[in-house]
């Protein structure tokens, strides 16, 4: 799969490189949960029957976060493992837009003459929700229209689980919720959340329980405070643990900036400065205050065994 940045307006040089009949599904399809992948499915289906390459088309940063508004909290797939996803469902193509204050004030009209036509784009592929150009004014219907009728659209509906549409905006609820069961069954896979390992207060080594202290790479969405069973990727290897997204306030009266420390079973190693990759499992409890060291080492102790009778199972 070729990546391909783009600014609006399209250069020249652009055109001249990219320019080719195509199949696009254009979306945000941030999480790129199981309705953004039908959206791409259908996409890679029509291409194939048109014996045409396949593309997707999505935009960064977030509209949310350059609009400043909504419940934007960070990306459910940051770039990097949006890329890596969409590769792996066999994409010819990735274009990723570059999502400006200047681009916001795009109007349909010039979105599509202006971006999608000197593509070439032989069929756009979007969700039945679909809103682009200034104000999220045009929606998927308007597309062909925009085009003088140039422009094949295939209109894929809504993905239903148990009869409910699965979105965004429901995986970013879950998460608050710390149901990252429910958040596994929407996404079709495990939440996940990636970084590299840093030093910390180094307090857990001195109860016995030495944790990972994970810096985040990327602006993830971050579940509820609490301990979660986790499978985390370290090089080569699947290790189970657990992990405690929180404040910490046994030790800590006023800090607000959540930190996350995972704590690997049967595992001992020096892992400073190497990247983990973090697969959210169960939920096992919510954060809270010990009364005393030996209290939260106890609760450690329960929840390294809830963890490794929830895990073998997840395989």
């Amino acid at each position: 799969m070729e990546t391909i940045y783009l600014t609006y307006p399209l250069t020249e040089d652009v055109i001249a490189r990219c320019a080719r009949k195509q199949v696009i599904a254009i979306g945000q399809f941030d999480g790129l949960h199981l309705g953004h992948a039908s959206v791409i499915k259908s996409a890679l289906r029509v291409a194939a029957e048109q014996g045409l390459p396949s593309g997707v088309m999505t935009f960064h940063p977030h509209p949310k976060e350059v609009m400043k508004k909504g419940d934007y909290e960070g990306y459910l797939t940051p770039p990097a493992e949006k890329e890596k996803i969409i590769r792996d469902m066999g994409v010819d193509y990735l274009y990723i837009v570059e999502f400006n204050d200047s681009f916001s004030r795009v109007s349909p009209q010039n979105f599509v003459s202006g971006m999608l036509m000197p593509l070439e784009i032989h069929t756009a592929v979007v969700g039945f929700d679909f809103h682009f150009g200034y104000r999220g004014e045009g929606h998927a219907g308007m597309l062909r229209e925009l085009s003088d009728y140039k422009l094949d659209v295939a209109i894929v509906p809504p993905f239903l689980i148990e009869g409910d549409k699965v979105s965004s905006s429901n995986i970013r609820l879950d998460l608050q919720e710390g149901n990252v069961k429910q958040v596994r069954r929407l996404l079709g896979r495990p939440y996940s959340l990636s970084g590299i390992v840093m030093h910390g207060e180094k307090r857990g080594r001195t109860i016995g329980f030495p944790t990972a202290n994970l810096k985040m790479d990327e602006h993830f969405v971050l579940p509820k405070k609490g301990v979660y069973a986790v499978k985390v990727g370290y090089e080569a290897q699947v290790l189970h643990g657990v992990m405690n997204v929180g404040v910490k306030p046994t030790f800590h009266e006023n800090e607000t900036v959540p930190s996350i420390e995972i704590h690997l079973l049967d595992f001992s190693g020096d892992l400073y400065g190497k990247p983990l990759a973090v697969e959210l499992i169960d939920f096992i409890r919510e954060e809270r205050k010990f009364g005393s060291i030996e209290q939260l080492i106890a609760q450690i102790t329960k929840d390294a065994e809830t963890a490794k009778q929830i895990l073998p199972s997840a395989e």
